[in-house]
């Protein structure tokens, strides 16, 4: 490695590790503040409070790092800027991808980073966070001590190829509101629908209230029920039991990539379209999301090396436009997710816009100043 090119990194990775610990110190404080009095409140010992602020370190990492990356490397070569040392450099010879070959691999490491850490810990930091706020933070003072709190919007597939759609389950009492059932067979064929405004645990079985059972038989597409049945109690021939809902909960920031890729493969014959087209998005937007780290300091350093005007002035005034871009890759991140769950776009189109927009805007910027 160059001499300049150890100068260069060791100014970016000292700037990085200090803006990611300031991020991290001004979460905490603000989270610890605006939580203080539940704190006090529900008795939470001083050991929870560590590890539920140890269990945000993981996210607060992958989700500041993009700026954070920003930051430490247009501050690096804005300052080399304003003493004048980019025009030596750029006098020797070098031009824009040697001198900012540090940069580049050090966004590009950050970004293997960022993914490495989004699939291994921050799945298991937020279920232990959200475990940790569910039990002893947020809970109400007359459920403290009395177990979990209600799951709602419980969905996970379950035995027998069944996809479970429960509105409310209580672990603390095994009852569950709003049920709806939907069966295939080995094909993925739709065979029943079983729907019920209640469920209890009898300690054997479940018992439904309220109940519809829709049966099919044909595998042609929108073809009638062949029966219909209706109960107002049931007990019904579902083998799961109160534990295995309260370990199938599901949660998409609580999976990695190849568990949801698995759960889409499992939930794609559902026939819940809508909910297959979002974990789709959420799937592309786990593969895309490492890159803002690489794409964001890509288009930015062009403004760090621009030489117009005032030099000094050029330092803060190239880090503010880069800013304002990098606020505006997430908006229109934000924006491209949301045509893609909206069915404007496909899910890849929606979760790619954006880095491919950028990235050909950073290098037409690139070529056309370089």
């Amino acid at each position: 490695m160059r001499i300049l090119d150890r100068y260069i990194l060791k100014s970016i990775l000292v700037i990085f590790a200090g803006t990611v610990f300031t991020f991290a110190f001004l979460f905490i404080m603000i989270d610890l503040f605006s939580n203080l009095q539940d704190f006090i409140a529900r008795k939470v010992g001083m050991e929870v409070i560590a590890q539920y602020y140890i269990s945000f370190l993981p996210s607060i990492i992958v989700q500041t790092s993009p700026m954070a990356g920003l930051i430490s490397t247009l501050w690096t070569y804005s300052s080399l800027n304003a003493h004048n040392e980019i025009i030596a450099i750029r006098a020797s010879g070098m031009n824009f991808w040697q001198i900012t070959r540090p940069a580049l691999v050090f966004a590009m490491l950050v970004s293997v980073f960022v993914f490495l850490v989004n699939e291994e810990f921050v799945p298991q930091s937020s279920m232990v966070n959200q475990q940790i706020r569910d039990t002893e933070i947020k809970v109400v003072p007359s459920q403290k001590g009395r177990g979990l709190p209600p799951i709602h919007n419980l969905t996970f597939y379950g035995l027998r190829n069944r996809l479970f759609f429960i509105d409310t389950f209580d672990p603390n009492t095994s009852e569950l509101d709003g049920i709806t059932i939907i069966g295939h067979d080995r094909h993925q064929n739709l065979i029943e629908k079983i729907i019920a405004l209640k469920g209890k645990w009898t300690g054997i079985d479940w018992k439904f209230f309220n109940c519809q059972i829709t049966t099919y038989t044909s595998t042609l597409p929108n073809a009638p029920p062949s029966d219909i049945r209706m109960y107002a109690e049931k007990l019904m021939d579902i083998r799961e039991t109160p534990k295995d809902f309260l370990r199938q909960r599901m949660d998409i920031s609580s999976m990695n990539l190849r568990q949801l890729h698995a759960y889409i493969k499992r939930f794609a014959g559902s026939g819940a379209l809508k909910t297959v087209n979002n974990l789709r998005v959420d799937m592309h937007e786990k593969i895309t999301f490492p890159l803002r780290n690489f794409i964001i300091v890509l288009i930015g350093l062009p403004f760090a090396l621009m030489s117009v005007g005032k030099r000094k002035a050029m330092t803060f005034t190239s880090i503010a436009i880069a800013l304002v871009i990098g606020f505006l890759y997430y908006v229109s991140d934000a924006v491209g997710l949301a045509l893609a769950k909206g069915e404007a776009l496909l899910p890849w189109e929606g979760a790619w816009l954006t880095p491919i927009l950028f990235t050909l805007m950073a290098l037409f910027i690139i070529f056309r100043n370089f």
